[in-house]
């Protein structure tokens, strides 16, 4: 059948029968196409997204509405590994012949020099015979000069020059890559370790419901520059300190660091959770963290009094060794830095040699600097509530 053109429909209006006729055929015609080409839209629509509409359609209503990670939404909830751990894995073979640690479950995270070596020898000693994950912060680039030790194959080796450990933790040791892990131990590797001992160290962190702490520094061998830190002789831990003479006195009611809610940066343990905070809270271009553990307390998972503490009954010693990053006779930001002035000058007389002034410099501005982003960081958000709110002045 011969179809008439549109043209020739249009020009003999003069029968109306046919011309109707016609104009309904042709519609007719152009209704299928439209049809056939819709189908064939629609089903390839359905071939690219058949999983999206089968969820829709066959799914229960609870499945629209998962938190699935940012990235992982078009795999099946099940092959998604959301996390990682720093446990080395053989590279052929079932590694039947070596045995697996058990209760590996603690990080403990070093920046070690290999002017150090015999003393982080020492300290990872310690923790490699209580199976711990061993993790080595080169920040010198020097990593075969370890390979003597025993413990040193067993160990995570990292190497950047120049870099401290907080720098090395904020690319390394993130929340998702060290949940396994109960408590990561964030060391310097300046610390005598003589009177130490890691698992009795966690069962008291663990009884006492720590989850930030440090070890007590022993009075006697070691430069005590904040009070709380010296090892107390009356208990396993203690949580305040008391100060009723010269400046920065702490009282029975004193709330704020460093007279409570506080440990130093030397020394710090971490709970998993607690870390997973201040791993948020370290700055990506604040290297030195100066200021942050006048903070530490928004991490405590709680009252800071209490869930910050000094843990006496497993004690370390502050060698007080110059090393990246230190300040020279083991001062700590707080003495070296009077936070409440702004242009205060870096002095000389304070600096053994020109790279140490520079580092003393650099530390006071990052301090500065977090100050500041840390009070433009609260005025900013209007859903944030202070749990400590300094009192008025």
């Amino acid at each position: 059948m011969n179809l008439p053109s549109l043209g020739s429909i249009i020009k003999k209006p003069g029968k109306p029968r046919g011309y109707y006729c016609n104009l309904a055929l042709l519609t007719c015609f152009f209704c299928i196409v439209f049809l056939l080409g819709c189908s064939l839209i629609f089903n390839n629509h359905v071939i690219s997204s058949r999983f999206r509409i089968r969820r829709s359609l066959g799914k229960p209503t609870h499945c629209m509405n998962e938190c699935r990670p940012s990235g992982s939404e078009p795999l099946p909830r099940g092959i998604v590994s959301r996390h990682s751990n720093l446990e080395m894995q053989p590279i052929q073979g079932s590694d039947d012949s070596k045995p697996r640690k058990k209760g590996s479950k603690s990080l403990l995270a070093v920046a070690a020099g290999i002017k150090q070596k015999e003393v982080v020898d020492k300290i990872a000693k310690k923790f490699f015979s209580n199976d711990f994950t061993i993790m080595l912060f080169h920040y010198d680039g020097i990593i075969d000069d370890w390979g003597d030790l025993h413990w040193s194959s067993s160990a995570i080796h990292v190497a950047a020059i120049n870099q401290t450990k907080w720098w090395f933790a904020k690319r390394f040791l993130h929340p998702d890559i060290v949940t396994d892990y109960s408590y990561i131990f964030l060391w310097d590797e300046d610390l005598g370790v003589e009177h130490f001992n890691p698992k009795r160290y966690i069962s008291i962190i663990e009884k006492e419901g720590l989850e930030i702490s440090q070890p007590a520094l022993d009075t006697a061998k070691s430069d005590v520059h904040h009070q709380i830190t010296a090892r107390g002789r009356k208990g396993n831990v203690h949580r305040r300190t008391y100060k009723t003479k010269g400046g920065g006195r702490c009282y029975e009611n004193s709330t704020a660091p460093p007279c409570t809610g506080w440990v130093e940066m030397m020394a710090p343990v971490f709970s998993r959770t607690a870390w997973r905070c201040v791993w948020h809270m370290i700055q990506n271009d604040l290297i030195h963290a100066w200021g942050l553990d006048k903070k530490l307390g928004y991490c405590a998972q709680g009252e800071r009094s209490k869930n910050i503490g000094v843990v006496d009954g497993e004690y370390i010693v502050h060698l007080g060794i110059p090393t990246l990053g230190s300040l020279p006779e083991n001062k700590t930001s707080e003495e070296t830095v009077d936070q409440s002035s702004e242009s205060a000058p870096v002095s000389p007389a304070t600096c053994t040699t020109a790279d140490r002034c520079a580092v003393r410099r650099r530390s006071y501005v990052e301090l500065i600097l977090f100050q500041k982003r840390w009070n433009r960081a609260v005025e900013e958000d209007d859903c944030w509530i202070d749990p400590y709110p300094e009192p008025e002045t």
